[in-house]
Order: C-alpha cells, then structure tokens, then sequence
C-alpha cells in the first residue's frame, strides 16, 4: 500500500501538468504550423503562431481580423473580408463592401486582380448571408476562401487573432 501511495504522489505533479496542457489547447489557445501560402506576406510557410481561442467564446469576429475556421474537415486560416448582410464586389483588382473601396494596403503589397475561380458558385455583387462571414487569404492569387466555397458560418469560427511565435525576429501579434 506504501508503495502504491508513494507511486501517485510521485505521478500526481506531471499528471497535473499533463492535464492542464490538455486543458489549455483544448480551450484557451492552440498552436498552428502554417502549411501553404494563402496569407503571404502576413504569413508565410512554415512560420508558427499561437491562436487564441477565448474571444470566439464571447465576440463575433471584426472586419480585416485573422481567424481560424474549420472548413472541410480541416483548420483554415484567413482574413474577415465582409460580415453578414454586407455586399461583396470584386472589380479590377479591387474589394469594395458596400460600394466602398476597402483599404488593404496594411497587408496586401501587390496584385493583379481578383482571380475568378471556375467552379465556383459565387457571383459577385455577393450578400453574405446572416450569421456568415466572407473570408479572404491576404495572397489573394494563392488562396482557396471564400470565392470558391462561399461565406463561412460563424459556428465554423474557432479563433479570433493570432501571435507568430517562429521565426522569433518576428514575433508579435497579426494585424
């Protein structure tokens, strides 16, 4: 019995420690490797971040945020474009909500248009639905969001906001 005793108290500190890191990632933040390049220059390949998890327990994401949402069995990450009820246009290059010509030049240096995508379903002047977002990837030449699969459910949003942990001379918060 001795022997038993002194085994769980010897376990008790790394299976708390086990326990609460299991806590953490399931409900405050987990961590992300990024694989493609859909939010280049914002996010490249291989980079590292830490996603917050707590404010898409009790806010709606902004317009230009970052958010992680799941998307086809698998974690996406993208700007919020438009919210629900705004009116979508792309036109010669440019994003306009509502008639107006948003300002991008904080995360997108250079492009050349807006890329139609064949196949998709999407028409523009586009209405996000109500409790939907439309979701864009800052490298708008490379990436697969919501031109092609529509707007995105806010119950598919799992993080709002997000931290470059590596490489460390970038380290910070995404904007």
């Amino acid at each position: 019995m001795k022997k038993i005793r002194s085994l769980l108290e010897l376990m008790k500190e790394p299976l708390l420690a086990v326990l609460c890191a299991l806590l953490i990632s399931q409900f405050l933040m987990m961590h992300t490797r990024i694989p493609s390049a859909s939010m280049v220059p914002t996010i490249v390949p291989g980079d590292h971040l830490i996603v917050n998890l707590i404010p898409s327990y009790y806010r709606l994401p902004k317009k230009g945020e970052i958010v992680v949402f799941e998307y086809g069995g698998e974690n996406l990450i993208k700007r919020v474009i438009a919210a629900p009820q705004d009116v979508i246009d792309l036109k010669e290059g440019r994003v306009y909500i509502n008639n107006e010509e948003i300002d991008e030049s904080a995360y997108i240096h250079t492009y050349n248009g807006t890329r139609e995508y064949a196949g998709s379903d999407v028409e523009f002047p586009y209405t996000v639905p109500e409790g939907y977002y439309f979701m864009m990837g800052d490298n708008r030449e490379g990436s697969a969001d919501s031109r092609i699969f529509g707007a995105i459910s806010q119950d598919a949003i799992i993080a709002i906001g997000a931290y470059k942990i590596f490489p460390f001379q970038f380290i910070g918060v995404l904007k």
